[in-house]
This record gives C-alpha cells, structure tokens and sequence, in this order.
C-alpha cells in the first residue's frame, strides 16, 4: 500500500477508475467531468504519479495506450484520508466530532450507528 497521499486531481482519477475501471489515459480524461476536464497530458502525468505510488497498475496495452486498473481500494484510501485528518488535529477526535454536531452533519442515527460498530469492534489488548 502507498503511504504518499493523494492530490485532489489523484483522488478525481482513482474515484473514475474505482467506478470504471479498466481504462486507458484518454478513457480517463474523457471521464472526468467537462467544465474541469484537465488536458490529456496532465491526466497522464497524474496518472503515471499514481503508478509510481503504486496506486494503479498498467494490466495491458492496446496499439499505444496502455490500460490501468486501481491496486488501491477507495476503502483504503478513505482510511488513509482519515487518519490524515485526525493527524491535522493532533490525532485527536474530539474537535472532528465537535465539528460534526456543531455543523449538523451528525446525526442520532449516525451516533447510533457508530456504537454499534464500537460494541462489534474487536477489543485492542485482549488476548484472544
């Protein structure tokens, strides 16, 4: 897995790619919403920084175009996202959640949801 984070042009890539993948450089550009479509040569170079991040892989080659499919998931990228945010804060969760609810974007059924996943979590320190 790549430990390198993403660009937001990176994460535009791998979201086309977790949704449509295998496809070529051109496939790609052409995915990418028109209004904020970058030139080919950038989605190319952006696409070979995600192959070098081990982000992507080419699988195989029609004429001249290769073709690319992601090796990260968007589950794990999502971690990854995550994790960073909560480094921002100094690992702490507490001002992510005080924004949550401050904003309103936290709801009962989210805080419900989330002691169901912590009551299922595997316990850290125990021996099993």
């Amino acid at each position: 897995m790549p430990a390198r984070r993403l660009s937001q042009m990176e994460r535009r890539i791998m979201e086309t790619l977790w949704t449509k993948s295998p496809m070529t450089i051109r496939q790609i550009q052409e995915a990418l919403p028109g209004r904020t479509r970058p030139a080919y040569t950038t989605v190319q170079t952006m696409v070979y920084r995600l192959e070098e991040k081990k982000a992507l892989r080419r699988v195989s080659k029609i004429s001249n175009a290769h073709v690319f499919e992601p090796l990260l998931s968007r589950d794990a990228a999502g971690r990854r996202l995550v994790d960073e945010l909560l480094n921002f804060f100094g690992g702490g969760i507490q001002p992510v959640i005080a924004h949550l609810i401050e904003s309103g974007k936290l709801t009962i059924e989210d805080v419900k949801q989330a002691e169901k996943t912590l009551r299922n979590a595997p316990k850290k320190g125990k021996a099993e």
